[in-house]
């Protein structure tokens, strides 16, 4: 039997420090922290301050080392195979450029992919004379086989790495990474998942997963506080893999190698407990299909009354919406910027993109959110739009 949930949507609002007069509908930028995981952060700030020599020589490499088996257990994985990194581009910084390619090898990806991602895939391509071969895919509504079979003609036997979305940014799309890892490995090419948006909001199993490398960050759905994520390397894969700043541990084994790259604020990692704690409280697995069908609810709801569509089927959909405006004509990203800015001076975020030829609105549904948000949100759309395309 599925335990109840708490209440939530504006019962729990109060435990976050968000502000009463504006209308968060994107969990999915910057997540937001709630008010007692802030104050675990605050409470490993004063134990720092009060004697940074002890702490930073005895306290940490311990306190560490427990976050990071704490967060393990959650994502399905062993503690020794973590690492903390600032965010999911560092973590796949770090990978691609531990990569060894040569003249006219290839890394693959998929069209959707994150533009920092994509840009750290073009600098290190360059820099060593490989190429970046981008897999397009069908939208909006693709399925799985429209995924599978376009990854498959991809991969050929220059390809290095693939760097798979688990969870797209700007389209929302909840991808099949189980069977698009086994994919890759069925041609011998090993995988970078960059699951930026994949730890709180879908459940994980690294070990089951088998990805060479998998990318998560905690600020998002888990709710840590900013600056915290971290890489998970294979234990085959992780000699030869280094943090993007090397340091003290070089040379030391992969966990020596991230847990100190120099003096810096720990307490975002040092908070991950007490977020993984709040997160058990909302409900945890429950939570996440809570949010899930928050957000489809609330996507279906305003694409009927924009008279529009969603970008995701049911199989491929989250804790965030893809809702198609109408907008006539051919759209570019310089739209969706004015767009967004647009939102944030009429009171809320929901981030715009321009995805084949069209401008798409992605919302999204975590526990203080509930159906009357997205009323709102809607509401404040159509304004917006009326007044930016007048008749």
């Amino acid at each position: 039997m599925t335990p109840a949930l708490p209440p939530l949507g504006a019962a729990v609002r109060r435990e976050f420090a968000l502000s009463d007069d504006f209308l968060t509908v994107n969990h999915g930028s910057y997540g937001a922290t709630p008010r007692s995981v802030l104050a675990a952060q605050e409470a490993w700030r004063h134990r720092m301050e009060a004697q940074p020599t002890r702490f930073f020589a005895q306290e940490l490499p311990h306190a560490l080392r427990a976050a990071a088996g704490r967060l393990a257990a959650f994502v399905g994985a062993d503690g020794e195979d973590l690492a903390f990194v600032s965010n999911a581009t560092m973590g796949c910084n770090a990978v691609l450029r531990s990569l060894p390619l040569v003249q006219d090898d290839e890394i693959l990806c998929l069209g959707h992919v994150y533009n920092a991602v994509r840009n750290t895939m073009r600098h290190v391509a360059a820099e060593r004379g490989a190429r970046l071969v981008v897999v397009d895919l069908p939208f909006p509504r693709p399925d799985r086989a429209d995924v599978l079979a376009p990854l498959d003609q991809a991969l050929g036997p220059r390809t290095r790495l693939a760097v798979l979305d688990h969870i797209f940014s700007g389209s929302a799309l909840v991808l099949p990474i189980a069977d698009m890892v086994a994919r890759c490995h069925a041609h011998g090419v090993p995988v970078l998942v960059d699951g930026a948006h994949g730890p709180g909001q879908v459940p994980l199993d690294l070990s089951a997963l088998g990805a060479d490398y998998y990318v998560g960050n905690c600020h998002k759905w888990l709710m840590a506080p900013k600056g915290s994520a971290f890489l998970h390397a294979r234990r085959d894969r992780q000699p030869g893999l280094h943090p993007v700043t090397i340091s003290h541990g070089f040379g030391q084994g992969f966990v020596a190698e991230f847990d100190w790259t120099g003096t810096d604020d720990p307490s975002s990692f040092l908070a991950l407990p007490a977020a993984l704690d709040f997160f058990a409280r909302l409900g945890g697995a429950a939570l996440m299909a809570r949010n899930a069908a928050l957000a489809a609810a609330g996507a279906d709801a305003m694409a009927a009354r924009l008279g529009t569509e969603v970008g995701a089927a049911r199989e491929m959909r989250g804790a965030m919406g893809l809702v198609r405006l109408p907008v006539e004509g051919a759209a570019s990203q310089e739209q969706a910027r004015a767009l967004r800015r647009a939102l944030l001076a009429a009171g809320t975020d929901a981030p715009v993109n321009a995805i084949g030829g069209a401008l798409w609105l992605r919302l999204s549904a975590h526990a203080y959110n509930e159906e009357v948000d997205y009323q709102r949100l809607t509401a404040l759309v159509e304004t917006v739009l009326a007044n930016r395309y007048p008749g």
